[in-house]
């Protein structure tokens, strides 16, 4: 499910080629396979604009049941990424006060996303490194069966980060460019 904008594709690709190909998210391929992933590209570029429309995209996956999650994609203006990082904080913030919380969570990914106390050219910061500033929405009810179905779910982040520093930060920077064609 997805709007026409040229960044979709590109994220498309992302997930297809690096998120399920490579296992980063265990819980993808179903959804891909279901075309149960909505793709919206957000056009707004002012925070309280971006930030009205996020909390849209939360009120359509509430009553859309058969959307199982959103990716957000904000295509510009959120290119900083500690400008983006204030974002994600404030799309939590009105998670809750739109009595969201418990209901959908965030998880954020960006292309110069970086984990705190990580060099910036370290190749585990790929697992969470996307085409564009993003947020996915995720049920989180859907989350909590999915762990439960999973065996030793806490590994995936280690896991993921092993497999980014086996492959090194030049295959990553590849397969990012590869999801851009």
């Amino acid at each position: 499910m997805t709007d026409l904008h040229p960044c979709i594709a590109e994220s498309e690709n992302w997930v297809k080629q690096v998120i399920m190909k490579y296992n980063i998210c265990p819980f993808a391929r179903r959804e891909v396979e279901r075309s149960s992933i909505r793709y919206h590209a957000c056009e707004q570029t002012k925070v309280k604009a971006v930030l009205q429309a996020f909390i849209g995209e939360c009120k359509l996956l509430e009553k859309t049941p058969k959307i199982e999650t959103t990716l957000f994609i904000l295509p510009r203006g959120f290119e900083g990424f500690y400008s983006y990082l204030d974002l994600v904080d404030s799309a939590n913030d009105i998670l809750v006060q739109h009595d969201f919380e418990g209901v959908f969570q965030i998880a954020s990914f960006h292309p110069d996303y970086c984990f705190d106390g990580e060099p910036q050219d370290s190749a585990a910061n790929y697992t969470n490194r996307a085409p564009y500033p993003t947020l996915h929405i995720i049920r989180e009810a859907s989350m909590e069966l999915a762990l439960a179905s999973y065996d030793d779910p806490e590994s995936i982040p280690q896991r993921n980060i092993a497999f980014a520093e086996r492959k090194g930060t030049d295959f990553f920077i590849k397969l990012l460019e590869q999801c851009k064609r």
